[in-house]
């Protein structure tokens, strides 16, 4: 969902959506838990930390399915407990 709100045409959310695809990327749907979980991590860090839903949902999902949460802002995920991170850094090419 972040990926494809930072589509800035119906265009580019194509073509993201394809390339997920074509890469083999799981798309994950929202399920009650991770919205239960993502709603405890607002009320635990919004105030505090300034989580955003978005992340507070991305957070949930890696938690709930047991995976590493690959990121290039690792700052948004720092206060968050039982959450496995890895930064992402891009090659340059």
């Amino acid at each position: 969902m972040e990926v494809q709100q930072g589509a800035r045409s119906k265009l580019e959310m194509r073509t993201t959506r394809e390339l997920f695809q074509q890469r083999g990327f799981r798309i994950v749907p929202l399920s009650e838990s991770i919205g239960h979980i993502a709603a405890a991590l607002i009320e635990e860090h919004a105030t505090s930390h300034g989580l955003r839903i978005v992340d507070a949902l991305i957070a949930a999902t890696a938690r709930e399915g047991g995976e590493t949460l690959v990121t290039g802002n690792v700052r948004h995920f720092r206060v968050i407990a039982n959450l496995d991170v890895k930064p992402f850094r891009p090659r340059s090419r």
